[in-house]
């Protein structure tokens, strides 16, 4: 064995390491990427009816901090950012998709803001043709 190669062959994959989409999920995938990351595309709407149509009725986010936000906290603070304008620039990458269960599916991705790093997952539910967001969750990347 080289001296580069002395892992184990039944050692766990290096913590960053995710599987492959499925390959027939790869419209969903797709479809998904385009609408994140969350809340960070004007594109899909900026109004409150807009939002309405996103956020599924029980939706909640557990935030950076830990804490958790409801539906109507997120859609408040939603629309002062939008109202505010501007975004600080964003770059999405490592994206997977897994199905949960019929017509719901969890999207995992990392998101860089200059220097802060987070990895995003979203609960996605189609729901009558569209898509609406069930679940969200932001941790940040240490080190």
């Amino acid at each position: 064995m080289a001296a580069h190669d002395t892992a184990h062959p039944a050692a766990s994959p290096p913590a960053d390491s995710v599987p492959p989409t499925a390959p027939e999920l790869a419209g969903v995938l797709a479809e998904l990427r385009d609408r994140e990351p969350l809340f960070h595309r004007p594109e899909l709407g900026v109004a409150e009816q807009d939002l309405e149509r996103q956020l599924a009725p029980d939706f909640f986010e557990v935030g950076a901090s830990g804490r958790r936000y409801g539906r109507q906290h997120v859609k408040r603070a939603l629309l002062e950012r939008y109202a505010a304008g501007g975004d600080d620039p964003w770059e999405t990458s490592g994206f997977h998709c897994r199905e949960l269960g019929p017509g719901t599916y969890l999207l995992t991705y990392t998101l860089r803001q200059g220097d802060r790093v987070t990895r995003r997952s979203t609960v996605w539910r189609r729901a009558g043709g569209s898509w609406q967001v069930l679940y969200h969750q932001g941790t940040p990347v240490s080190g």
